[in-house]
């Protein structure tokens, strides 16, 4: 996404970095005061904000450890290694358990992480219990059955399962063709729906089966026919369209994948493909769930202050700042509509007349109902240059083109919205970052270590 970037979006950086080189912070809050000795009394020691970290292009390019992240993690323990603030990393990685890539994390920061710190594109699938007991198809890669069951899942299909039982449904590679006609195998039972973890390996044979299975309303075994509309549910996991490794650009993400089995749907039956649910960053879905997790981690520790404040890190614009901006206005709304509530019915309470509240107002939705309501009310974004995002790519001088042509590259199902991907801070790497946190919420980390 490096050269593919908007470049209104790139202008921020491009001014900060002319007055600090990026090697200080580049912020879109003042700086601290530098003659603030009266505020060092009250510096923070219990905290009432929590981390977000994404994984690839802040901690890592593939195997490769940031150099940044190991410096900004020790800042992040007191002495017996238990960390000083609430701390979720949330990935849009789904090929693996939560207990793999929280074991990847240990190594690579030097830290204990756990998996319950740990949340993969795939783990808010916990909260669809309505899915749990029907039979699924599900496609990506890495430990497919297992990382099903342990979400929940009691009948999850592969794609592989599926093409050994259907083996002439798979025709793209010549080579993988059936030598021999086979004999009618086994019936499967019904697909009842959907489930898309992560980029596949063999995208053709997973797209093929995919469309398969939709246009025979969960029936691959039987000729197409005039299928029902909408579909049978697809539930989404991961919607990045590219994301950094060691590469020098950008890799197809999932997101890659699902554009093509959208337009295929399309192309086939002139009906857009509809998602029961979307998941992984920028989903609010995903967003929530990492609050809850917070909330968790803060509630183990008997803090009593509530978390108020969330950091989300990422060095994606589409995925990353757009989540954690959309996730912040979800909480403003939240909170406008809960005074909105209180002060209706304290109007009710005192007799002067009765409560009226809409049906949507009084009905969470399920995720929320699940993981009790937010109590965070601000999610703010800080975006690193060591990743997906390029801070020196030019900056055209006709802003008014730059607005006509952005490329967005986030979800069709994501309408555009440029501040949504306006970032509040932006730092040179994730050693900065925490820095600043600490700085903006006047915390030390020292004081912290002599009461722990």
């Amino acid at each position: 996404m490096q050269g593919l970037l908007p470049p209104l979006l790139r202008r921020p950086l491009h001014r900060a970095a002319a007055a600090t080189g990026l090697g200080g912070f580049c912020s879109s809050a003042p700086a601290a005061a530098s003659g603030e000795s009266d505020a060092a009394a009250q510096l923070n020691i219990q905290p009432t904000f929590g981390f977000l970290f994404d994984i690839d292009g802040v901690l890592v390019r593939g195997k490769t450890p940031i150099p940044a992240a190991r410096k900004a993690f020790q800042k992040l323990l007191n002495s017996q290694g238990q960390f000083l603030v609430p701390v979720v990393f949330v990935t849009n990685a789904g090929n693996c358990l939560r207990q793999k890539k929280a074991d990847q994390l240990s190594h690579v920061l030097g830290v204990p992480i756990s998996q319950t710190q740990v949340i993969m594109s795939h783990s808010p699938l916990r909260m669809f219990k309505r899915y749990h007991e029907k039979c699924v198809l599900v496609s990506g890669q890495g430990p497919l059955l297992d990382i099903a069951k342990q979400l929940g899942f009691c009948q999850p299909i592969t794609i592989d399962r599926l093409r050994e039982t259907y083996p002439l449904l798979d025709m793209v590679d010549h080579d993988r063709r059936p030598k021999v006609l086979p004999s009618p195998a086994v019936e499967l039972p019904k697909i009842e729906a959907i489930v898309l973890f992560g980029e596949p390996v063999r995208w053709e044979t997973n797209l093929q089966l995919i469309i398969d299975v939709l246009l025979t309303s969960g029936c691959p075994g039987n000729p197409y026919h005039q299928a029902t509309y909408p579909h049978i549910p697809v539930l989404a996991c991961n919607m990045d369209l590219m994301w950094v490794a060691e590469a020098q650009s950008p890799r197809f993400g999932h997101g890659t994948f699902m554009v093509c089995l959208e337009n295929i749907y399309k192309k086939i039956t002139g009906k857009d493909l509809r998602y029961e649910a979307l998941m992984g960053k920028p989903s609010e879905l995903t967003y929530h769930y990492a609050e809850y997790l917070i909330r968790t981690q803060a509630t183990a520790k008997q803090w009593k202050k509530p978390i108020q404040t969330l950091y989300a890190i990422g060095d994606n614009l589409m995925t990353d700042i757009y989540g954690a901006n959309l996730y912040n206005r979800y909480l403003k709304e939240e909170n406008t509509r809960r005074s909105s509530k209180a002060r209706v019915q304290a109007k009710a309470a005192g007799g002067t007349r009765s409560a009226t509240i809409s049906q949507e107002e009084e009905l969470d939705n399920t995720w929320e109902s699940e993981l009790a309501s937010a109590t965070a009310t601000s999610c703010r974004s800080v975006l690193v240059c060591t990743g997906v995002y390029n801070p020196h790519t030019e900056v055209p001088s006709d802003t008014r083109e730059c607005i006509t042509e952005t490329v967005f590259h986030g979800h069709r199902d994501f309408r555009f919205d440029p501040a949504l991907v306006e970032p509040d801070h932006i730092v040179p790497d994730v050693d900065a970052a925490v820095d600043l946190i600490f700085q903006l919420e006047n915390f030390a980390p020292n004081a912290s270590l002599r009461t722990s």
